[in-house]
């Protein structure tokens, strides 16, 4: 096919290989309907990159191959499969597990995919490289899940990436990724494609062809073809006249047309390649003989140019192979696939040859249903969620036994929701429910609807359903009902549904976890009593918690994640931001990547209480980041509710409140305790801004809300400071009644400053000096700098209205030193104007700390090479390429005033 019309994006296409070969990474995908001309500009683009001395590889979806686990990214990188030894080694092996080259542990999605990454980025070292992938609507949900995690992170690699797809696939197929869309040609341009390839066409002809094809390249060719090949045409022929048919359509009737025209031996062995695309010619040859045909009855289909023959057979378009396969009697079909199976070996090929079974019975056959939940189980271990769900579901549908067939959709529906499939997994858990009354597999599937209502609707949705199904093994599975209780808690504690976990609370009284469990159940139950408003009942099994989860079993996880979040509750972020360090390295280091955004959500929340606002945006940065990656939209609300507290100590008003009407209604549906956040930020932000009456009517709110006795509790001090500075002070009594009830059983140096700090702000002068020295000395050990100087400036201010100048001079500047270092601007502004206030001079502002000025991911590269780690160590732990770790270091180096990595130490210490 000509490249007629499509200069513009031609250039396009030309500009991201210049680029890539520049060591300036891009990705694209050209979106269009059937036959606008998609593959012939990858073709282009082939051709320029080999012209230009790039490596190319290439891949295409293939709609038969859809539900077959990595097959497509299998196609794509099993040529380059001997530079696995260049990986890090749990990304190479799970790429071996997926690809069926290994026996080992469950394969790994996210390593899966930081495999694909990092194997590219090996490829690219040689010569810059092409990676070219046509049809993504039909590759296998795991590779393009793979693909578009590579492409979207490559940043400095001498690598472009340039995927097609058809314009009917849902968004999320190509979801962050730039989309080119090609209309179809404009009149010159098709008139000028159509006299190339139809030269003779009669003009009345001509007319009708330009009319119908409404500018649809292959349209314009194939109807010319035909009608130049009819040149004898009825015009009362109904075919013949002008109709609403799609495009597509008409191309794939003029491609049928073409099918019918060929002896039946021909289309019988056009229907043979049709129904697997990616068996090998022998194969397809030894199908055809079996029934009935021979070798060169595929020759009249070559002739016509209808397929390509070599290692393969290739269709020249895929609705050649429509027409040949949809068109097809459904009796002949079903004796193609039969064949297939029979020719197809059960222990090389048992997954191809179980499918083949399964397209040719019509009726429930428990043979095959059995095979295919062999399929599902290889699938699962190769880590495909939709292989497996597709494998699960079809066997269900061939189950003879209901109860079978209730199991086996179960399955399939959880392995819809592990693919992101959330309308597929809830139809089928009703179905599942509908058929059976076994109890596990209701709970199964009432778990797997909570799930679902979790992103769908609220986690107090997910809550009920779970304890629903938690109440119906309790009895019977103690295991599954731990992790199931283990579930409804932290779903109803995020959406501050505390009714409801008060209501897990007591199924957990009534049963006996298994031993690993007990711990985990105990600190739940913790959670329970903290939320009553009994922090004497909750803080020794919350505490004890972190010593069981250093134990590292098998629910090590579940552990240690509960025991993060326990510890934002009890005031122990110190030892959080620990323990929550080693478990993110070690989910890192897994591949667990499903956990990074529980666990950086836990730390950026520790490290926003220690003040370590630097640390907290980059935890932010990337927990969006994987969320958005893998559509976990309740946690990607989650950390961008706590992007609009950093915002507010910032002082960025503007971002701040931008960014709070934009996730603030929906992160309070979706996961109220991060709302609250938001808003305590909101009312901090009044507060740094001496807008006390505003502040305080924020503070309240959140003091007094759902989440108020969860780590909200921590917003009492700024509650009492906005109160007493704003003329209030009886409004601030009740609320620090409960914030010391609950500091004094947490018992922590920084809970007990703040109490200090809060007492001294309503205190008479005969005491408040000694309560804000007492909070002053304990903030300057334990809390971090923001505590530190948060105490400074309120006792500062105190000083300096009884004209104690030296002393508040000393604290206030104290105080304005440590804001700006922390990037505090407002806060900064308001200890500044207290100095001047009393004829001190304002100082200029400061410069921020080093560490502000350097973008979240570029904080998280400077932090390893500090602590020795080499590039590539690097990029294996954040899932980017060693050339993108040595990009951002390039970009840090002059934000820190440093010029080699052996500086970096002592800036990060």
């Amino acid at each position: 096919m000509s490249l007629v019309g499509r200069d513009a994006e031609s250039a396009r296409i030309h500009r991201m290989l210049t680029s890539a070969r520049g060591a300036r990474s891009g990705v694209l995908a050209l979106r269009c309907a059937a036959g606008i001309g998609k593959s012939v500009l990858l073709d282009h683009a082939v051709s320029i990159a080999e012209a230009e001395g790039m490596r190319v590889i290439r891949g295409a979806g293939i709609e038969s191959d859809s539900e077959l686990a990595y097959g497509g990214l299998h196609q794509l990188l099993f040529p380059h499969l001997d530079r696995l030894g260049a990986l890090p080694t749990p990304q190479a092996t799970a790429l071996r597990c997926a690809f069926g080259l290994a026996e080992g542990d469950d394969a790994n999605r996210f390593l899966i995919s930081a495999g694909t990454l990092s194997l590219l980025a090996d490829l690219a070292e040689d010569r810059p490289l092409l990676c070219v992938v046509d049809d993504l609507q039909w590759l296998d949900q795991g590779s393009v899940e793979a693909l578009l995690f590579a492409a979207r992170r490559f940043v400095a690699d001498p690598i472009a990436v340039l995927f097609a797809v058809r314009d009917t696939s849902a968004p999320s197929v190509i979801a962050g990724v730039e989309v080119l869309d090609l209309p179809g040609l404009v009149a010159p341009d098709a008139a000028r494609l159509l006299a190339d390839h139809a030269p003779e066409l009669a003009e009345r002809l001509r007319s009708r062809v330009l009319a119908e094809s409404g500018g649809n390249p292959l349209a314009i060719i194939e109807l010319g073809s035909a009608r130049l090949a009819a040149r004898d045409v009825d015009e009362s022929d109904p075919a013949e006249q002008v109709g609403p048919l799609p495009v597509t359509r008409r191309v794939q009737e003029a491609f049928r047309h073409q099918i019918v025209e060929l002896p039946d031996p021909a289309q019988r062995a056009l229907l043979v390649a049709a129904a697997d695309t990616t068996a090998p010619v022998a194969t397809i040859l030894h199908v055809i003989e079996s029934l009935g045909g021979a070798a060169n009855d595929l020759a009249p289909a070559e002739r016509d140019r209808l397929v390509r023959i070599d290692s393969r057979v290739t269709f020249r378009h895929p609705l050649v192979r429509a027409a040949a396969y949809q068109d097809a009697p459904l009796h002949r079909r079903i004796e193609v696939h039969r064949a297939y199976a029979e020719a197809l070996r059960a222990d090389a090929d048992a997954d191809r040859r179980a499918w083949h079974l399964a397209a040719a019975t019509t009726k429930p056959d428990e043979v095959v249903a059995a095979e295919l939940e062999g399929v599902a189980e290889r699938a699962w271990h190769r880590g495909g969620a939709m292989a497996v769900c597709a494998a699960y579901e079809r066997a269900g549908r061939l189950s003879a036994d209901r109860e079978l067939k209730a199991r086996r959709i179960v399955q399939a529906s959880q392995a819809a929701f592990d693919a992101g499939k959330a309308d597929r997994a809830a139809r089928l858990a009703a179905e599942a429910l509908a058929l059976t009354t076994d109890i596990g597999v209701r709970a199964d599937a009432i778990y797997t609807r909570g799930a679902v209502e979790y992103e769908r609707t609220s986690p107090r949705a997910d809550a009920e359903l779970t304890l629903e199904a938690a109440a119906l093994v309790r009895d019977t599975d103690p295991e599954r009902a731990a992790l199931t209780l283990y579930e409804a808690v932290h779903a109803a504690r995020h959406g501050a549904a505390h009714d409801l976990v008060q209501r897990a609370a007591e199924l957990m009284r009534e049963f006996t976890p298994p031993k690993h469990w007990v711990p985990v159940v105990a600190a739940l139950l913790g959670w329970a009593e903290i939320f009553a408003g009994r922090p004497e009942l909750a803080v020794g099994p919350m505490r004890d918690l972190h010593t069981a989860a250093r134990g590292g079993d098998g629910h090590d996880l579940m552990h240690r994640i509960t025991a993060g979040f326990g510890g934002l509750m009890i005031a122990d972020e110190d030892d959080v931001i620990a323990e929550t360090e080693d478990m993110l390295a070690a989910v890192r280091a897994s591949g667990a990547l499903g956990w990074v955004p529980y666990t950086l959500n836990v730390l950026a929340v520790a490290r926003l209480l220690r003040g370590e606002f630097a640390d907290a945006r980059a935890c932010v940065a990337e927990g969006v980041s994987v969320s958005d990656e893998f559509g976990n939209t309740t946690e990607s609300l989650a950390h961008r509710s706590v992007e609009v507290w950093l915002h507010a100590v910032s002082g960025d008003e503007a971002r701040c409140r931008a960014l709070a009407e934009e996730v603030l209604l929906r992160a309070r549906s979706r996961h109220r305790v991060n709302a609250e956040i938001a808003a305590w930020g909101l009312g901090m932000l009044d507060l740094s801004a001496r807008r006390f009456g505003d502040a305080l009517d924020r503070l309240e709110q959140v003091a007094q809300g759902p989440a108020s006795r969860d780590l909200l509790v921590r917003s009492v001090p700024d509650l009492v400071e906005a109160a007493v500075r704003g003329g209030m002070p009886d409004r601030a009594h009740e609320p620090l009644a409960e914030f010391r009830h609950w500091a004094e059983h947490v018992d922590r140096p920084v809970a007990t400053g703040l109490v200090l700090r809060c007492q001294a702000l309503l205190a008479e002068d005969a005491d408040a000096d000694a309560l804000y020295v007492e909070a002053l000395r304990l903030h300057e050990q334990h809390g971090g700098p923001y505590e530190r100087a948060r105490t400074q400036l309120v006792y500062g201010e105190w000083l300096r209205r009884r004209r104690r100048r030296a002393e508040a001079r000393g604290h206030l500047a104290a105080a304005v030193s440590a804001f700006e270092h922390l990037g505090a601007q407002l806060w900064a502004e308001r200890a500044r104007g207290e100095l001047a206030a009393f004829g001190e001079r304002s100082d200029e502002p400061q410069r921020s700390g080093p560490l502000t000025l350097l973008t979240p991911q570029e904080l998280q590269v400077v932090r390893l090479a500090a602590d020795g780690r080499t590039n590539k160590e690097i990029a294996a732990q954040l899932f980017l390429s060693p050339r993108t770790v040595g990009h951002h270091l390039y970009k840090a180096y002059p934000k820190l005033g440093v010029t080699a990595r052996a500086e970096l130490a002592h800036l990060v210490q």
